[in-house]
């Protein structure tokens, strides 16, 4: 009891019954009201927000005198001392830069961008109005140095510095806290199940590793959203958007998106709100017939492999066919076996398009309970969230995310010094299947494998006897075994489909089983009231995974497979003014992180910020970041088709198991008696059993990486200048080997196991360990931004990655950079072209670049698109009215290979009582 009685006073001593109510409203220059301006109690996180005619009422648990700051985009920042309760203050704010808004993620305070210690991109209310893109979430795609993958109309990966998939567990995503990456994938999936329009505050983006403060999912960067909270902003909110896609493979189809916001003040101690969100369209059609293995490759290949057609990935050797006993029992003269040539056949495929219905759907609602007892910054909170939906998912296969499920809850004990919050994610797959699974099975349905392949190498033999070449034997053979196939549909195709999305056995069907989920817990107390040398936090987290894939993407099929991880973390920053031109903002953080799994690893980090005239501020920073291996690394077990997924973890090796015809294996050969696929492609080649190589790769253990960073933000006279540096440099990096097991002898044995390769005994697997080699990346950003024509807004930022690894030596090693080298974004608009009239037009260009996944590797050629929208706001409605478009110039392009072509967009909307 001695040692908790401390604890808890030091915890609520910020505390206090004391309380100043203060109102007053925030105009320009000019007069006029500036909405969605914050205000805030200097140096806590206590503030709020003007209404849309400029008015703002503050409380605050302590007596006067204290000072507050009221700051918006693109105005000047200005300080104002209360000296007496109740009082009303009137602010007028000069025009100024983006560099006066005020963030709190660069070093969980709030502090101008202007004094950040590290590099931090941020989409305020004025932003998020101003947008060309469709929603604030797209808009993140006009930030400096974000891509923005396009996985599907409602699936979108945001990520910066390279290394990036749609499975992005390299970049974490934040709404009021917690976590909105899903369980069962252990990455966020957009903003499919995340926050309405309507409710969002403020959007900050810190780019590079950020695991000294947020952990090791902070590894290329973290995105915080912030809603609104109903003590701050009361009514009814409402948007309204309606519009066309418009895409060459899918044509002209609506699009709607709805979001409605309520919230009240019930009194100066209870406030509640609850949102809901409602979008449906059509998903961007992805029908790419290019060959995936072959460059150059059409459906007239012998052994094609569509890049969006599926079934086509089951493929033989006819020779393995001609030499088994059952078919050469049937055989009028065995002799006859010599006229099959050796040479990989595929199955015939069918179209993505006939195995979805593109439904692109989101609906999702959130609700919270606000409490404040002492009527003051002391706030205990209830947050839920639930939504499902509707897209398209690309990992190793494609998915259909159908009627996927996700909820999260929260409970959350704050005020300006610390916080204390709990909540628990889960989720459920829905209707979800694999749709490479369901064309494979499909076919299977109406004609097993064995079967297939014996019909076809009977009618090439048959063709050749008849004096056929080997081009229409093959032709023959292939309309031979197609003869009664389903076609899509047919009533026996549409039976076949529906069976095969509702058999989570993916030997018979397609369908993707979850319920899994996970409990965190973390907390962080700042000193800055008690010691007033320099500012110091401390925190902590913990979190509890619970998978439960019934063995459908994990090897969980005999139960949950459960685990945790924690860490601490501590910051002191402190600001010394060294003469009245110069101030220098040093930060110091560090952070301990802890997996059941892997030995401690200790984040630091070290940033110095120097200010000079108060126009200029140079920084930089040196830090240590590490990331776990994700859930997938550790426990899946998933037969993707070309090759087996089998996660590292120790227990995981014997508990996936694969069995073809008389053959078992378990997951531990792929680690322990494996030759390197590209060796064992140059066997095939050459027959010469000295190519191979001997993978045998080591288990997965964390990644870690050490990066510097030097930045300036800057202002001449009207110009703004924000320019950063980054270098890092990767240890153990994981990536996903793809090796091959023979199915008889061992590696190395030169007898057995290259028999094995020869005669297509064996199984391809996709492992997951640690690269040995180095790997590295380097790049640069600069954004400028002025104002001319006196109130014509115009920005244009440049950014430039590179990838420095040797590829040539590690051939079997993806990194997924997936970025490319150069991209160039321009704005221009003018919030006020007239009276209550804007409007805002955004450039976007990328360079060509080469992106790899395990779903398959390509070119995205470089791309240009524009998007563009006007608006006209009518404060007698308390509405704005926007019309827009987004890809205007209409070129279809697409940011990762296998992804549907995105189109172009046209809407309206009608925004009500939104800031």
């Amino acid at each position: 009891m001695k040692t908790i009685l401390p604890f808890l006073l030091l915890l609520f001593c910020g505390v206090s019954y004391a309380q100043t109510t203060i109102t007053g409203t925030v105009v320009d220059d000019s007069s006029q009201p500036i909405p969605g301006a914050n205000i805030i109690v200097v140096n806590t996180s206590t503030g709020t927000v003007t209404d849309f005619d400029g008015n703002f009422t503050l409380t605050y648990g302590q007596n006067p005198p204290f000072s507050i700051q009221a700051s918006s985009v693109g105005f000047e920042t200005v300080t104002v001392e209360v000296l007496s309760k109740n009082q009303k203050i009137d602010i007028v704010l000069n025009e100024g830069t983006s560099l006066d808004a005020v963030v709190i993620s660069a070093s969980r305070t709030p502090e101008r961008i202007f004094e950040s210690p590290v590099t931090v991109e941020r989409l305020g209310l004025k932003e998020i109005k101003n947008t060309a893109s469709a929603d604030f979430y797209d808009g993140l795609e006009n930030l400096k140095g974000v891509d923005v993958n396009t996985n599907s109309l409602t699936f979108k990966s945001v990520n910066t510095r390279g290394f990036a998939t749609f499975a992005n567990n390299r970049f974490m995503q934040l709404v009021d806290g917690m976590d909105n990456s899903t369980p069962a994938l252990n990455f966020p999936i957009g903003n499919l199940v995340g926050m309405t329009e309507t409710d969002v505050l403020s959007v900050e983006l810190l780019p590079g590793a950020s695991s000294a403060l947020y952990g090791a999912n902070a590894f290329n960067g973290i995105l915080f959203m912030r809603s609104k909270n109903p003590f701050d902003h009361q009514g009814i909110s409402t948007s309204i958007k309606k519009g066309i896609t418009s895409q060459k493979a899918s044509g002209d189809n609506e699009y709607t998106d709805v979001s409605i916001r309520a919230a009240y003040k019930f009194s100066d101690k209870f406030a509640a709100k609850i949102n809901f969100g409602y979008l449906k369209g059509t998903d961007w059609a992805a029908i790419s017939e290019v060959d995936k293995t072959t460059p150059g490759g059409t459906r007239a290949d012998i052994n094609y492999d569509g890049i969006n057609v599926y079934g086509d990935e089951v493929s033989t050797n006819l020779k393995k066919v001609v030499e088994s006993d059952d078919f050469l029992s049937k055989l009028p003269n065995p002799a006859l076996a010599d006229l099959v040539p050796h040479v990989v056949v595929s199955r015939t495929g069918y179209n993505e398009r006939t195995l979805t219905d593109y439904n692109a759907q989101s609906i999702k609602s959130d609700w919270g309970l606000y409490f404040r007892p002492w009527e003051n910054d002391f706030e205990i909170s209830y947050v839920g969230k639930v939504g499902t939906g509707s897209t398209i998912y690309q990992g190793t296969n494609r998915y259909n995310i159908d009627n996927f499920f996700q909820e999260q809850h929260k409970i959350e004990i704050r005020n300006d010094n610390f916080f204390l919050r709990g909540y628990v994610v889960s989720d459920k797959a829905g209707d979800s299947y694999d749709m490479v699974f369901t064309g494979i099975n499909i076919n299977r349905a109406w004609k097993d494998d064995e079967t297939w392949f014996g019909e076809y190498t009977g009618a090439f033999i048959t063709a050749t006897l008849g004096g056929a070449n080997e081009t229409q034997a093959h032709a023959a053979a292939r309309a031979t075994a197609d003869n009664n196939r389903y076609l899509p549909g047919s009533d026996d195709f549409k039976n076949a489909f529906n069976r095969s999305i509702n058999d989570p056995d993916l030997s018979t069907g397609s369908k993707f089983q979850d319920n899994s989920k996970y409990y965190h817990a973390d907390a962080n107390y700042n000193f800055s009231h008690l010691i007033d040398f320099a500012d110091i936090q401390v925190g902590g987290s913990y979190r509890k995974y619970n998978l439960n894939s019934s063995g459908t993407i994990y090897t969980d099929l005999n139960g949950p497979i459960t685990y945790s991880e924690f860490g601490i973390y501590t910051q002191i920053q402190k600001s010394i003014e060294l003469n009245e031109e110069m101030e220098l903002k040093l930060t110091g953080s560090a952070r301990y992180d802890k997996s059941e799994f892997f030995d401690g690893f200790l984040s630091p980090r070290i940033s110095a910020a120097l200010t000079l005239n108060k126009d200029h501020n140079i920084r930089a920073s040196v830090q240590t970041g590490f990331r776990n291996p994700t859930t997938q690394d550790l426990f899946i077990g998933l037969n993707a088709g070309r090759a087996i997924l089998v996660g590292s973890a120790p227990d995981n090796l014997d508990r996936y198991t694969h069995t073809d015809g008389i053959y078992t294996q378990t997951g531990r050969v792929a680690y322990e008696n494996s030759y390197t696929a590209s060796s064992a492609a140059a066997l095939a080649e050459t027959g010469n059993p000295a190519v191979l190589e001997i993978a045998n790769p080591d288990i997965v253990k964390p990644e870690q990486v050490s990066s510097a960073e030097v930045g300036y933000r800057g202002k001449f006279s009207n110009i703004i200048v924000d320019f950063s540096a980054y270098y890092n440099s990767y240890k153990d990096f994981i990536s996903q080997e793809v090796v091959v097991s023979p199915y008889y002898g061992t590696v190395g044995d030169g007898s057995l196991s290259v028999q094995a390769l020869a005669n297509d005994d064996f199984q391809a697997y996709s492992t997951y360990t640690n690269s040995p080699a180095d790997v590295n990346s380097y790049g640069a950003s600069i954004g400028v931004s002025t104002k001319i024509f006196k109130d014509f807004d115009l920005s244009g930022s440049y950014t430039y990655a590179k990838l420095d690894f040797n590829r040539e030596k590690y051939p079997d090693f993806t990194t997924n950079f997936n970025t490319p080298e150069h991209k160039f974004k321009a704005s221009f608009g003018n919030t006020d072209l007239f009276e209550n009239f804007g409007f805002n037009i955004a450039y976007r260009f990328s360079d060509d670049y080469f992106w790899e996944a395990t779903f398959g590797n390509g070119i995205v050629p470089e791309f240009h698109t524009v998007d563009a929208q006007i608006n006209l706001k009518v404060p007698s409605m308390k509405s704005i009215f926007k019309a827009g478009a987004t890809n205007l110039l209409g070129k279809e392009y697409f940011t990762a290979f296998g992804t549907g072509h995105i189109g172009s967009m046209y809407y309206v909307s009608w925004t009500i009582n939104n800031l």
